[in-house]
């Protein structure tokens, strides 16, 4: 009996034909483009954030985003501290100035004053002296008839002050009063200072009150030493005024 190859659907294709097969399936599908399209996902790698346009985002705690948030505050805070501190610091240095500027300013006011003060004040002529003949006191001695100033005792060389300030205009001889200096004072009057037996400033010169100008003596129409002292309103003789109501007026005390 000979046996013979089965045929019909239900044959099981040889070993060859299935590999075959399946190498033609593969071709088939790749050439459609199945198998590319399919295997894309899994062999493509991830794109980089600057092929994207899009920056990665960064989650931070809370716990952080508090401490970073106190942290700012504490700085701002310093820095507004010691904005203040130094905007205190220039205002104290400002009041400072102005502090000293201010005694600065008093103690030239005050350095003006005690000038003034020192240059308009009167004094005697004569220290420690007391007048031996009055104003207006008549007599023979005097060709006017009457005395038109006052004397004051004073032993020769005794030390002669200029009463106020003043300028000198006349220093040297006065005929009658012979040695004799006369001052324009700064008011505007005039003072005589007569029978000296010295003179120790010039014409010209400016005095202060209290500065020494003379010497008394003897000298001129004189029966002893003392000094003639005599205050006029114009330089010429006949202009007197009481000479006690003047240095009065001026705050001395004779």
């Amino acid at each position: 009996m000979a046996f013979t190859r089965a045929t019909g659907k239900h044959r099981r294709p040889s070993r060859m034909k299935r590999t075959t097969a399946h190498a033609a399936g593969v071709a088939a599908l790749t050439t459609t483009g199945v198998i590319g399209t399919l295997a894309a996902p899994a062999l493509a790698t991830e794109p980089a954030a600057e092929e994207t346009g899009l920056l990665p985002v960064v989650s931070i705690g809370d716990s952080v985003a508090e401490q970073i948030d106190a942290q700012a505050a504490a700085q701002k805070q310093a820095a507004a501290k010691a904005a203040a501190e130094k905007k205190a610091e220039a205002a104290a240095a400002q009041r400072a100035r102005e502090q000293a500027k201010e005694a600065r300013e008093a103690e030239e006011r005050a350095a003006r004053e005690a000038e003034r003060k020192r240059l308009t004040a009167h004094v005697p002529p004569i220290t420690g002296s007391y007048v031996s003949t009055g104003y207006r006191s008549g007599g023979s001695l005097w060709s006017s008839g009457s005395h038109t100033g006052v004397d004051f005792h004073a032993a020769s060389g005794t030390l002669v002050r200029a009463v106020g300030s003043g300028t000198v205009v006349e220093a040297g001889w006065g005929g009658a009063y012979g040695n004799q200096v006369v001052i324009k004072m700064n008011d505007g009057t005039y003072t005589q200072y007569g029978h000296l037996s010295s003179i120790g400033v010039s014409v010209g010169q400016t005095v202060t009150p209290g500065q020494r100008i003379a010497l008394s003596g003897a000298t001129g129409n004189v029966t002893g030493a003392h000094l003639h002292f005599e205050v006029r309103t114009t330089p010429e003789y006949g202009s007197d005024i009481d000479p006690i109501a003047y240095l009065r007026s001026h705050g001395v005390s004779v």
